[in-house]
């Protein structure tokens, strides 16, 4: 595997085994020392590269340890700190950390609950561990952007001068990324007053700044929405608008009234953003199959279709999300349908097998 399967990989077992763990031994035996091994590359059983229980006494503070230090070359090149999973990971856990920073070689020192690993170093002071991480990975949420970045931290490329190098931009970005995400979550006053004066000329009133506040979370929402639908459709190779060059769809362009029971036809199915990205997901899975222009999607009052050559006797998948628990909609050879509730869209893609066997079943 390379490196980005060995994290997949990895952070398929934080998801697996994340109930079974619950303390803090448990923790470094199921999720870290796999990290130090598989992600980093060094050897868990050789103390001449990683050592447990990390003594340097400390001042007054004698006897104190790390959990695990990394050796490079007869010198520390990192150290590691671990909570138990069930923790969130908080400034609040490296205080040890901080202390071993300035007595040790490290540049580098890591602190993780086994499943979110923050990466400091010295940018502020020499010698001294800032207080933000200039690189976070999430096992939960991984940045592919990082990915070549945490690479360099690996036994067998370790490229210390380059990630120093690099860390004032990594830490800087990171906050902005993740200060832009809270925002897109829950807007805070200022960032919608910000926004607010772009767009409104009037007076910030409280009864503005309430309308605006709903406003630019829905518009938030939106535009991720958005972001997601354009990155399908270029994966797909498909317009971002559905464009037509049949005369016969043309023709039925005009000026005349639409019949009222075309009207009352269409009452009632309204086609959500969260339908359309989930046929897209749908559509996009099947496309090793097919070619995507045959999958075709028919939004009904109790389900959102998603046919093979527009054909309803030809189903590939039916979304339910018109309720509050979502199913998706799979069929088998005999087209019996079968519900399986989802929580996200992402749940989709671990019925990759069963959207493409059912595609297969019409060819």
């Amino acid at each position: 595997m390379d490196f980005a399967e060995k994290l997949s990989a990895l952070a398929a077992k934080v998801r697996q085994q994340r109930e079974a763990i619950q303390t803090e031994e448990a923790t470094k035996n199921a999720f870290v020392m796999p990290f130090i091994s598989t992600i980093l590359g060094y050897d868990v059983f050789n103390p001449l590269e990683v050592v447990p229980e990390f003594i340097a006494d400390v001042g007054l503070k004698k006897g104190e340890k790390i959990d695990y230090a990394i050796v490079k070359d007869g010198e520390v090149q990192m150290l590691i700190e671990c909570k138990k999973s069930t923790e969130p990971v908080k400034i609040e856990h490296a205080s040890q950390l901080f202390r071993y920073f300035a007595v040790t070689n490290a540049r580098i020192a890591i602190l993780t609950n086994g499943e979110v690993y923050q990466f400091f170093t010295d940018l502020d002071a020499p010698n001294r561990m800032d207080a933000k991480p200039f690189l976070v990975l999430d096992l939960n949420d991984i940045d592919e952007t990082l990915i070549p970045e945490l690479r360099k931290l690996s036994k067998d490329v370790f490229d210390l001068d380059s990630i120093i190098n690099a860390a004032g931009e990594l830490k800087y970005i990171g906050e902005i990324k993740r200060t832009l995400a809270a925002q897109f979550r829950e807007p805070e006053d200022e960032w919608v007053k910000f926004l607010t004066g772009r767009v409104y000329s009037g007076a910030y009133t409280q009864k503005v700044r309430e309308q605006f506040t709903a406003l630019v979370t829905k518009a938030a929402k939106q535009y991720l929405n958005d972001q997601v639908n354009d990155r399908l459709k270029k994966a797909l190779g498909t317009p971002n608008f559905p464009q037509t060059e049949d005369p016969a769809a043309a023709a039925t362009v005009t000026s005349a009234p639409v019949a009222v029971a075309d009207l009352e036809a269409a009452d009632g199915i309204e086609t959500t953003l969260e339908e359309i990205e989930g046929y897209q997901i749908v559509r996009a899975i099947v496309s090793s199959e097919v070619k995507p222009a045959r999958v075709s999607q028919r939004d009904a009052k109790s389900y959102f279709a998603v046919l093979l050559d527009d054909n309803n006797r030809k189903p590939i998948a039916r979304l339910h999300f018109n309720r509050s628990q979502k199913y998706l909609g799979l069929f088998g050879s005999d087209k019996e349908e079968t519900r399986v509730p989802i929580n996200s869209l992402e749940e989709i893609y671990e019925h990759t097998e069963a959207l493409r066997a059912s595609v297969r079943n019409y060819l």
